[in-house]
């Protein structure tokens, strides 16, 4: 894979829909693509595409356990609706342990210690996933519109942290056209989601940046 094939595949896809997106990323994977979710706002849209084109498809999910109830029961809904194939990874460390020994979830101010917490929290039990459900096709809720370092993406990309090939089959779509997409197929919705790994929205967890790979090497060892 290289840059011009990148481009032309994007070129190609961006006139698609995402179903049509998400059924091209399937055929590329070998039988070895996966679909992740936080079950934020608008994630079922991901899991509606994903599970249309592949029954099947893993659903990789990391508790880190700080969700709120609603976020619990959102992501029982859609599995139960959608009869997710989920598989939730866990940190090695309870939200419960973690906050007894460490304190509370650091603030955006405390920039390395946010790292770390994402890190221990959120990155290591990803990649414990992602080396437990191989992928070949990583499929994903990202959005141009969500950050800064996200609109520099596009629908196909290489993902280095992972080792995989990162597709966003909603990259281009605004808020009102997911809230369209949602209404259409009467997906529900879930709007008390807290990622705190982020505290911020503006901020990235380190999933999708350069750094959130070997912070998760290093927090495995």
């Amino acid at each position: 894979m290289n840059t011009e094939q990148l481009a032309r595949w994007n070129s190609e896809l961006r006139a698609k829909s995402p179903l049509e997106i998400t059924r091209w990323a399937i055929a590329q994977a070998g039988g070895r693509a996966i679909v992740s979710t936080n079950f934020r706002p608008y994630e079922a849209a991901i899991l509606h595409v994903a599970v249309q084109a592949q029954a099947d498809i893993p659903v990789l999910w990391v508790d880190h356990g700080y969700n709120r109830p609603a976020t619990y029961k959102h992501a029982e809904e859609l599995r139960a609706r959608l009869k997710l194939n989920l598989k939730p990874f866990l940190p090695r460390m309870t939200a419960a342990h973690r906050d007894a020994i460490h304190g509370p979830i650091p603030t955006t101010e405390q920039e390395e210690a946010l790292k770390q917490f994402s890190a221990v929290m959120k990155l290591e039990p990803f990649q414990r996933g992602m080396k437990e459900l191989a992928p070949t096709v990583w499929i994903t809720a990202l959005r141009k519109v969500q950050n800064p370092n996200r609109a520099g993406l596009d629908i196909v990309s290489h993902d280095a942290n992972f080792g995989s090939l990162k597709l966003s089959p909603f990259f281009h779509h605004t808020d009102a056209q997911l809230d369209a997409y949602l209404g259409e197929h009467g997906l529900p919705n879930e709007w008390d989601y807290f990622d705190p790994a982020k505290a911020d929205e503006k901020r990235e967890c380190g999933l999708h940046a350069s750094w959130g790979g070997k912070a998760a090497t290093a927090a495995a060892q």
